[in-house]
């Protein structure tokens, strides 16, 4: 068998050559794309209208078509018949899709969310079981900032899935209620630690004072020891987005005074 070397030697050219085109298309291709992003993005700043999660989503569109066209421009530098990769891609799209139908499903859900904005960057929304500022809004997740400062990653089919309250959707100051319910034994002692609460509570100035937080004593629910024992309830109005930390203060502050003037009781019913 003989070798044609000038046949091969052509051939390594062509397709060296070829793939310096490739690099050099991809460069490009990158480097547009990221331009494309960038374009988009202030362009639909400027509009009054448009919200960011909208700009982001389109802009994020317009960078990867122009990958896109990119993409196929390469394969067709090497000759591939871009037809039938059309055909294998859907064939394989269905596999994956079927492998990963959760994963569309966030992305459905996203692009739902995207065209119907129930909630926008800043809104204060509780969704998932989970409330806070919403930060951002991806394909896939949605990002909250709950009143403690953490970050809250929701996927978006149980955003779009479950009941949405948007709290900043209508004018006005809109209001979280922190309730807390925890045994103690009953007598006096019992009344003078739902005002020391009250107090503590008035003095934080994320607690709304009208209406004024208020110490409910209920009746008796069961006797230890032949002494009775009264639930209490803690009740006070704040920011939705403090609601989370005043509540984890107010519990903080139950279990120590508990703790240290009704011993054989514990907050561990503290709901």
């Amino acid at each position: 068998m003989t070798i044609n070397f000038e046949t091969l030697w052509a051939s390594l050219l062509l397709y060296g050559l070829n793939a310096i085109y490739a690099v050099a298309l991809l460069s490009v291709g990158l480097y547009l794309s990221g331009a494309a992003d960038r374009i988009v993005t202030r362009a639909l700043a400027h509009a009054r209208r448009i919200d960011p999660l909208v700009s982001n989503f389109v802009a994020s569109l317009a960078r990867y078509a122009v990958l896109a066209v990119v993409g196929i421009a390469v394969l067709q530098l090497f000759g591939i018949q871009t037809a039938s990769l059309v055909a294998l891609l859907g064939a394989a799209s269905l596999a994956i899709g079927l492998a990963l139908q959760g994963t569309l499903t966030n992305l459905a859900a996203g692009v739902m969310l995207l065209l119907f904005r129930p909630f926008k960057i800043g809104d204060n929304v509780e969704v998932g079981g989970k409330a806070g500022t919403v930060t951002s809004l991806s394909l896939f997740v949605t990002e909250l900032k709950s009143g403690e400062n953490v970050q809250v990653l929701l996927p978006n089919g149980s955003v779009w899935g479950s009941a949405i309250i948007n709290r900043s959707t209508y004018p006005g100051i809109a209001s979280g209620k922190v309730e807390v319910s925890f045994p103690v034994r009953a007598g006096a002692e019992a009344q003078r630690l739902g005002r020391e609460l009250v107090a503590d509570l008035a003095q934080d100035s994320r607690v709304q004072l009208d209406p004024a937080p208020q110490a409910k004593v209920s009746k008796v629910v069961n006797l230890v020891d032949g002494d009775g024992v009264v639930e209490i309830t803690i009740a006070a109005m704040t920011h939705p987005g403090d609601v989370d930390a005043v509540k984890a203060k107010l519990l903080e502050a139950i279990n120590t005074y508990v703790a240290g003037r009704t011993s054989g009781f514990s907050t561990e019913r503290a709901l």
